[in-house]
């Protein structure tokens, strides 16, 4: 198949599964055209079937913000017609979904049949696509779409409780290649961070204010209050930074907290990690807690969105009530401090992950998933 693929090329879970998705399908012989306005930032590695097409927005006096969703519309046409492509899939419904509608029934006036599949990663729903001033349109552009999908059963629920949604959405979750992401042997690494004696606990996420990293901070304080050496390095950016540096600062821990900024490829960081730490009050998923889990670290996560589905029978960890610091504490201070415990979790983190999110199961997914939408199509329009 000749699939054309959009994502935000930035720090974030959507951009990241849709790049890796991109490059798990090259792997087995697809050809995938990624149009975006910039180069995705995981796809760091030229294939002879990976291709960019960048979406280049002109500015004129006439519009104080640029266009973006019509300049994206055009070079999905573009790239749709020239490239013979056989579907568009579009991650994020804002304004990807919507621009790749548009291209459809261009497309359509040409005589040219290349059906879309709109996946739905959490923000486009939970908070944007909430929106009163966006409700119509997400709701439009989910409808039109000639497949859609969803990273968790909770996302698909709040989807049909949020909006009038007719069309069938389909889960098929995240993934991690387990093949190459896994413990790494990084002892040098660790001893630079950290005393042979103390744990290191490990957050990521993009610093915003649903993600509670100021939570994170608290539990920390707490563990440290009962005597448990740790370091705590704190990976990603975001508007909540400052405020999250300043609380380290006021509880007198700056000095075992580190942070360490957006960081990539974070295999590395995870292998040194004793537990994974997310405190969020929205989470449609939990591509951070797949990771570490990968990588054999134990996870103490918020009891909500679709952290349940990831964590409940994996026993990789636990869950705890959104903004109960005495739970998240007492969690990580049992995990930290009963070895058993530990190795049985990290085991088992592991195991769990390989058993049910691996790539080479999902991307199966999504392959019988195009080829149902794109037969649908095509018998569409023969009718």
């Amino acid at each position: 198949m000749r699939i054309g693929i959009t994502c935000y090329p930035v720090y974030g879970g959507s951009g990241v599964v849709a790049t890796e998705l991109g490059q798990a399908l090259a792997a087995r012989g697809h050809e995938i055209h990624f149009i975006a306005y910039s180069l995705p930032f995981r796809l760091n590695q030229v294939t002879e079937n990976i291709y960019f097409h960048e979406v280049s927005v002109n500015r004129y006096p006439l519009f104080d913000f640029p266009p973006y969703a019509l300049s994206l519309t055009s070079k999905m046409v573009d790239v749709a017609k020239y490239e013979k492509l056989d579907l568009l899939h579009v991650h994020y419904a804002i304004p990807h979904a919507t621009s790749a509608v548009l291209a459809r029934d261009i497309l359509r006036q040409q005589s040219i049949q290349i059906p879309i599949v709109t996946t739905l990663h959490g923000t486009d729903i939970t908070i944007v696509g909430q929106d009163a001033s966006y409700t119509p349109v997400v709701t439009y552009s989910i409808n039109a779409s000639d497949g859609v999908t969803a990273v968790s059963n909770f996302l698909r629920k709040e989807t049909y409780d949020a909006f009038e949604i007719k069309a069938p959405i389909q889960v098929i979750p995240n993934f991690i290649d387990t093949k190459n992401f896994y413990r790494l042997e990084k002892e040098h690494f660790r001893g630079a961070i950290c005393d042979a004696d103390q744990k290191v606990i490990v957050h990521v996420s993009n610093f915003r204010r649903v993600k509670n990293v100021s939570h994170v901070v608290e539990t920390f304080h707490r563990i440290l209050q009962v005597g448990v050496s740790a370091k705590l390095l704190l990976v990603g950016d975001g508007p909540d930074r400052s405020n999250v540096e300043q609380l380290s600062r006021d509880l007198g821990i700056q000095d075992n907290v580190r942070f360490l900024g957006k960081q990539d490829p974070i295999q590395e960081i995870l292998s040194i990690s004793d537990l994974f730490l997310l405190t969020s009050g929205s989470e449609a998923f939990g591509l951070a807690p797949l990771e570490a889990m990968a990588c054999n670290v134990p996870v103490v996560c918020s009891n909500i969105g679709g952290l349940p589905e990831l964590i409940e029978g994996s026993g990789a960890g636990y869950l705890c009530p959104v903004g109960d610091i005495d739970a998240f504490a007492t969690s990580s201070i049992e995990i930290l401090t009963n070895r058993q415990l530990h190795a049985q979790m990290s085991n088992q983190a592991r195991e769990y992950v390989v058993r049910n999110y691996d790539t080479e199961t999902i991307v199966s997914m999504y392959e019988d998933y195009y080829e149902k939408v794109i037969n649908e199509t095509l018998s569409t329009s023969d009718s």
